[in-house]
């Protein structure tokens, strides 16, 4: 962490309580927005994979698909956490059942069909892609592996329309959590240090009026 990341700064960035972090005032305005109600009310401090999983939620893709409401009344409690498997728990616990990253796509057609990672990420195209005749085989394959698995044909059918949808929307989570981490920085920079962050930020728009303008108003 501290070849690129002070350690003080990462450590003071997690302790930021959620309303910190959301405020509109603070770090991703749109973006926090969208998280923000009742998020800051009901937990004190927001978890680093969250802020992942926001940064990979907000896009056209699972917005227009409601997945960033399924994950956000998961959390709150007010849907049920459940899973397409009991196999894929592990894989989904940490986005409380709502498939996110691409890696988790791919970690699925592992644990379910014996997929090895370099034919998960095929499978990952192939949905991405939605072209018919590649998927129609992946998915001959997947279920063929599940059932040498253990799990029923109509189980494994089930299982991979539920995946499909979600593989043509899922972000890479490796580069999601490198922008999480900068979305930490600044908004603990922002929150305790407004007047150098302001600053500093101005000195990167020196020849962008309308831009200053917004710094300064602010």
């Amino acid at each position: 962490m501290s070849n690129f990341c002070p350690e003080w700064i990462f450590a003071a960035c997690c302790s930021l309580t959620a309303k910190e972090f959301l405020s509109s005032e603070n770090s991703l305005n749109s973006i926090s927005r969208k998280f923000a109600d009742g998020l800051s009310e009901r937990y004190n401090e927001i978890k680093f994979e969250e802020i992942t999983a926001l940064l990979a939620l907000y896009r056209p893709g699972p917005l227009n698909s409601g997945m960033h409401d399924e994950f956000v009344d998961r959390k709150h409690g007010k849907s049920p956490v459940t899973y397409p498997h009991q196999l894929l728990e592990k894989v989904l616990e940490e986005t409380y059942g709502v498939i996110v990253y691409q890696e988790q796509v791919m970690e699925a057609a592992r644990v379910l069909a014996g997929f090895s990672l370099g034919q998960a990420d095929i499978l990952r195209r192939a949905m991405g892609k939605k072209k018919k005749a590649e998927l129609d085989k992946q998915k001959e394959r997947f279920i063929n592996g599940a059932l040498k698995n253990g799990i029923a044909k109509d189980v494994a059918n089930f299982v991979f329309t539920k995946i499909e949808p979600f593989a043509e929307y899922g972000f890479n989570k490796s580069h999601a959590a490198a922008y999480a981490l900068i979305a930490y920085q600044t908004a603990f920079l922002k929150t305790y240090y407004k007047e150098d962050f302001i600053a500093a930020t101005m000195s990167t728009e020196l020849t962008n009026t309308s831009k200053l303008r917004e710094f300064i108003e602010e």
